[in-house]
């Protein structure tokens, strides 16, 4: 990891903020902008089911122009580690598909809150702990194989249960976290990397391995993927996960949620229904083609 010259005492970066501009300048969502689109369908959904009308909203994403359709007289601001947030400026405030890169996400997330109106709504889409699970194993196996040791390759990611908890540090009332998981077909583990690219999601960690590795890593690593993680028609698998994060800013007029361990039923039998896994459901399948 890089230690911050200008302020030694900092702790030493996760993510090289040059690199990550870098991936993410030259991202083609028009070719893979898929993870995006339902981000936007999700998020959509959810600010119906809210049933609302903001009008001062405001969309914090590195991706400014995919963004910037998707609510009419929206404010887009750079994803940076300072925002460009004015206090109680907005009712809604959404950040999209950046938060999993953030060198500090409580810190994104208490400027996203002090940037809204009383009884403002935040929301959050990024990806989850589970994304490229499948990659993150192949790339190790493979590295120890043909180089000897280890580096990171791909960023961690937060699990749901620790995600939602950034809410509440933030200072966000009625805290809710949701995932969606997706599982991607593609051809090889070099298709599922140049895909990568396009989304300006690959390595841009401060403590990547900085040299050109060997031919052989990356063929060593398709080789693992597809033995260990094969799909129908002789394809591999990847997973996605994305998770969505939804806050108010706090009012007098919320409700209070009850002391833990208070409540008289069950939510499940107050919906007349049963509890389940939500892991043990059927995940949809993408088949994701080269263009």
């Amino acid at each position: 990891m890089t230690q911050d010259i200008q302020n030694p005492s900092r702790p030493p970066r996760l993510i090289d903020p040059k690199a990550l501009a870098h991936r993410r300048a030259r991202a083609q969502l028009d070719q893979a902008g898929f993870l995006q689109e339902e981000a936007q369908f999700e998020l959509q959904e959810r600010l119906l089911d809210v049933n609302r009308s903001f009008k001062s909203p405001a969309i914090v994403t590195p991706f400014p122009d995919f963004w910037a359709n998707f609510l009419p007289g929206a404010r887009i601001v750079p994803d940076a580690e300072v925002l460009d947030l004015e206090p109680a400026a907005h009712d809604l405030v959404i950040h999209a598909m950046g938060l999993h890169w953030a060198e500090d996400p409580v810190g994104q997330l208490v400027q996203c809150r002090r940037a809204l109106q009383p009884d403002g709504l935040m929301m959050v889409a990024m990806l989850g702990g589970e994304t490229l699970s499948e990659l993150r194993a192949v790339l190790a196996e493979a590295e120890a194989s043909v180089m000897g040791g280890l580096s990171p390759r791909v960023a961690p990611m937060g699990e749901i249960r620790d995600l939602g908890g950034l809410l509440s540090r933030a200072g966000l009332s009625l805290p809710v976290a949701d995932r969606i998981p997706r599982r991607v077909t593609y051809q090889t583990a070099l298709h599922l990397m140049r895909d990568l690219r396009d989304m300006g999601e690959t390595n841009a960690l401060a403590a990547r391995h900085r040299a050109i590795p060997p031919r052989a890593l990356f063929a060593e690593a398709s080789r693992l993927y597809a033995e260990h993680f094969p799909a129908e028609d002789g394809r591999i698998t990847a997973t996605f996960e994305l998770v969505f994060l939804t806050g108010w800013a706090p009012h007098e007029s919320q409700q209070k949620p009850l002391r833990p361990g208070s409540a008289a039923h069950r939510l499940a039998e107050a919906l007349e229904t049963t509890e389940f896994d939500e892991g043990a459901q059927p995940v949809p399948v993408i088949k994701k083609d080269p263009i």
